[in-house]
């Protein structure tokens, strides 16, 4: 890629990676509501043993690159010396109550909306909105005191990623056996079930899905190693990335679109494409008020929530756990409890049913 600007071909790699990530994800039903839906409600655990997988290789791959000195990802948001503990609880719990009431992510909205899915759109639009508020609008007047200010400072240990505080506590460098420790576990739970191992469609996915972190941040490093213009390092979400899609359709600025509105877009066109060659192509709308208004509360819970968390199940699901970020479980943890709840309150009549008692069917292997 010599001789090109990496500013200008920056979205355009964004656009390739999203445009596989929307096609595979459509294809295989890759979704994370979906998932924890069926592994609570239907006994069967093979979509969240997909999602766990995406998010361990994305995390191999991406620790691989940096141990290697391929990539440097530190200065990225994921890895602040700030550890926002009030916005990962708080805005995980938020977001995952919003995604059970709309009944999908920021992701996967993105998604189905390829498929002609008007639910989705007003889920984005909201969605996209709020974040922005949340990030530099009105409402982050009410994110700075209630997130920025109470973060805990981290910088002792050089940045929050577990390898560098298990470092510090151990006083010396056990960032890479930290990480095959979790890598190791993570894949001994996902392929505990033989029925899952012999699943090649589903590991196939979980895979791809995975590898397209690691490519975001050696897309985004050689753009920043590239231009004299600040390039913001990052590798996959879809909630401010979201807003700055709408926004950049609706608002002239004279700036060239960044690698996360170039993975939006290209998981619209991925999902597109999957819907149209498997004839799936279809108008589908609010069935009466009451649905739309739980999908405007919930998208804006999202939009809130994800903005306080710093990402969602793309965002911190994969993103931040490829960085080992210590973010990442709180938020992922807050994400699935928030979820639960807002599952609970639909289909078992009480938040608090998620408290009391599991789903009405086992996992199954």
């Amino acid at each position: 890629m010599d001789g090109l600007d990496a500013t200008l071909v920056l979205p355009f790699l964004g656009l390739a990676a999203g445009i596989v990530l929307g096609y595979v994800a459509r294809a295989n039903r890759f979704c994370t509501m979906a998932a924890l839906e069926q592994h609570w409600y239907g006994g069967n655990s093979t979509p969240l043993r997909t999602w766990v997988l995406a998010g361990t290789v994305a995390m191999i791959a991406t620790q691989g690159l940096i141990h290697a000195g391929i990539i440097d990802i530190r200065d990225s948001f994921y890895l602040s010396s700030q550890f926002v503990w009030t916005g990962a609880i708080f805005g995980g719990l938020m977001f995952g109550f919003g995604m059970a009431l709309v009944g999908m992510c920021g992701f996967s909205a993105v998604v189905r909306l390829g498929g002609g899915n008007l639910r989705a759109l007003v889920v984005l639009l909201v969605l996209g909105l709020t974040a922005l508020s949340t990030q530099r609008g009105l409402l982050a007047q009410l994110r700075i005191p209630l997130v920025d200010n109470l973060a805990l400072d981290l910088s002792v240990a050089g940045d929050q990623s577990i390898g560098s505080i298990a470092s510090v506590l151990a006083g010396r460098d056990v960032s890479g056996p930290i990480g095959v420790v979790i890598a190791v576990v993570l894949l001994a739970w996902i392929f505990s079930s033989s029925d899952y191992l012999a699943n090649a469609r589903q590991v196939a996915t979980g895979t791809i899905v995975g590898l397209v972190i690691p490519f975001g941040w050696l897309a985004t490093t050689w753009a920043s190693r590239n231009s004299f213009d600040v390039v913001q390092l990052e590798a996959g979400s879809f909630v401010v990335p979201v807003g700055d899609t709408i926004m950049k359709f609706t608002t002239y600025t004279a700036t060239v679109p960044d690698y996360g509105i170039g993975l939006v877009l290209g998981t619209l066109l991925g999902g597109m494409a999957c819907a149209w060659r498997n004839r799936e192509v279809r108008w589908e709308a609010c069935d009466d008020g009451r649905e739309l208004r739980r999908h405007l509360v919930g998208a804006a819970m999202m939009g809130v929530g994800g903005v306080f968390a710093m990402g969602c199940t793309i965002g911190q699901g994969l993103t931040g756990v490829s960085t080992m970020a210590i973010t990442a479980p709180f938020t992922i943890l807050s994400i699935v409890i928030g979820a639960r709840m807002g599952l609970a309150m639909l289909l078992e009549g009480s938040a608090l049913e998620a408290f009391r008692r599991r789903g009405a069917a086992q996992p199954a292997e």
